[in-house]
């Protein structure tokens, strides 16, 4: 298969939130998804980054975008997000692209207490996903698109200890286990949403490994300035020999909430290269988030941090 956004079909009349969509991945799936009709709401943590990223998407649109406000290391403004979200679209969305996320930093708290990457790549986009569940119904042919990573292969995912509050903290470990959450998340909300016979599927898809801001964002975070030299240079190499583009890189996400024939349970990212580059495909999702225990255990535990009424129940 060698799919590229050239084949997004028509999104006329679809209306797609995508989380992140200030830079990287996010802005370039904004930016496909807006030049193809449709109509994209930009979550962003940030205002003014999010205002320089709507004029960027303005520029290609055929259909209005919006900037939408939102944290999602705190989940007030979740709740506040998808309160207006769901008066936005009138209870009707046909895309929720969870793609923000912070990666491998130093040890710290989101807004509710709960340990950064975990409270903002994970608790924060499940939340997100529980609270828009009735504008989804509403949309026509509605994907819930998780983003997870290629990091989260070798890190385990500890429900006993989700926080790091009775265990070493580690950065690259917190960062691997958030996407690994992330897509036993997917595959158990599909699975809930197959069981109760709803109108919306759930995919999880990875990037592989794309040069984005992330990386920067991750050395800044660094206060060292020995750790930061070192975090920079690592990932410069990284980027320079092995890494995609980000136009390419965003691929994967573009495929699963886009394609004719996407599944839902279906894991996307690229063809080739241990999966690091290329087209994207359907590729094995791992074997934690095919355990259907697992996919309860987190569903049940997430409820109890977020203290939100899951949906599917």
């Amino acid at each position: 298969m060698s799919w590229t956004d050239a084949d997004i079909p028509d999104q006329s009349d679809r209306t797609v939130l995508i989380t992140g969509a200030n830079s990287g991945l996010g802005l370039r799936s904004a930016q496909a998804l807006a030049a193809k009709g449709a109509r994209v709401l930009l979550a962003c943590r940030s205002p003014e980054r999010g205002r320089q990223a709507l004029h960027t998407v303005q520029a290609v649109a055929q259909t209005e975008p919006r900037l939408i406000k939102l944290d999602l290391a705190d989940l007030g403004s979740v709740r506040q997000t998808a309160a207006e979200v769901r008066e936005l679209t009138g209870d009707a969305l046909d895309v929720l692209m969870n793609n923000a996320g912070v990666m491998a930093t130093p040890k710290g708290l989101t807004t509710d207490g709960f340990e950064l990457q975990f409270g903002t790549n994970y608790l924060g986009p499940a939340a997100l996903t529980w609270l828009l569940m009735p504008a989804l119904r509403g949309g026509k042919d509605a994907r819930v698109i998780t983003m997870s990573s290629l990091a989260a292969h070798g890190g385990r995912l500890d429900l006993r200890d989700p926080n790091f509050e009775h265990r070493r903290y580690n950065p690259g470990v917190a960062y691997s286990q958030s996407k690994i959450a992330n897509q036993v998340f997917a595959l158990e909300l599909d699975r809930r949403l197959r069981a109760d016979d709803e109108p919306v599927i759930s995919v999880a898809a990875h990037p592989g490994y794309t040069a984005t801001n992330l990386t920067s964002s991750m050395a800044r975070s660094y206060p060292n300035a020995l750790v930061r030299s070192v975090v920079e240079n690592v990932t410069r190499a990284g980027n320079f020999l092995l890494a995609q583009n980000v136009k390419t890189g965003a691929l994967p996400q573009l495929y699963a909430a886009t394609a004719a024939g996407v599944n839902g349970g279906d894991y996307i990212g690229p063809a080739n290269f241990a999966h690091m580059r290329g087209a994207p495909t359907v590729v094995q999702p791992m074997r934690v988030a095919l355990d259907h225990a697992t996919g309860i255990a987190l569903w049940e535990l997430t409820a109890k941090l977020t203290g939100i009424t899951p949906d599917p129940a």
